[in-house]
């Protein structure tokens, strides 16, 4: 199959295995992280290829929906890779970015070896901020059953992946532990300069929730 063939393949099996999952790692993360990837990887001049296929099978088996297991993800997505008979080269690339391109805690090296891996964390980090990334904390909280806030439950920048993946602490605390540190973790110029609106938008959007929680008006 040429790569046209295997990036359509793909991206119809992962539509098929994620339409309607209701925590916000749905397909349409899945397509809007993939779109954001390949405008990423035209500007920063990475190999489209690898990026489109980890972009879309990234969250295959988010560790989240799988009791913490990390290596779900990548073992799908190899299965599935294998299947295409896509080039073993090529399926460890995919394989690498996808272990590695989740945020595990405030004070866990998350870093990418690669320029696509640094793209498709990118891609995947900007969709979990601005507009799209407040409704899918809120999403993702109702899903898990949280409270949407609590000012008894302080936010905890974790420094460990344990800590981290164990949290759970109101939507709102995940803005705090998370959201409002990507901008500064985008690897690439292109996602520098994106996260820059979205990051403000959340800015004001928190101000105007702590507003009205306390009654002003």
């Amino acid at each position: 199959m040429n790569e046209e063939t295997i990036i359509r393949k793909t991206a119809d099996y992962i539509r098929e295995k994620l339409s309607g999952e209701g925590s916000g790692h749905d397909w349409w993360h899945v397509y809007r992280v993939w779109k954001n990837a390949v405008h990423i990887a035209g500007e920063e001049d990475a190999d489209l290829n690898v990026v489109q296929l980890a972009a879309l099978l990234h969250d295959i088996s988010d560790w989240k929906l799988n009791d913490g297991d990390c290596e779900a993800g990548p073992r799908l997505a190899r299965e599935w890779l294998e299947k295409m008979k896509v080039d073993e080269a090529l399926a460890d690339h995919v394989c690498e970015i996808i272990k590695d391109i989740s945020f595990k805690g405030a004070g866990v090296n998350t870093s990418m070896r690669t320029k696509e891996g640094m793209v498709v964390q990118d891609a995947d980090r900007l969709d979990a901020i601005g507009a799209i990334g407040i409704a899918r904390t809120f999403a993702y909280g109702g899903f898990k059953k949280r409270e949407i806030h609590n000012p008894e439950i302080r936010p905890e920048l974790h420094d460990t992946f344990e800590k981290y993946k164990n949290g759970t602490g109101p939507a709102i605390n995940h803005f705090y532990e998370k959201l409002l540190l990507l901008k500064d973790l985008m690897n690439t110029a292109t996602a520098k300069k994106i996260a820059e609106g979205r990051h403000l938008y959340m800015e004001q959007f928190l101000e105007r929730f702590h507003k009205e929680w306390n009654g002003e008006y």
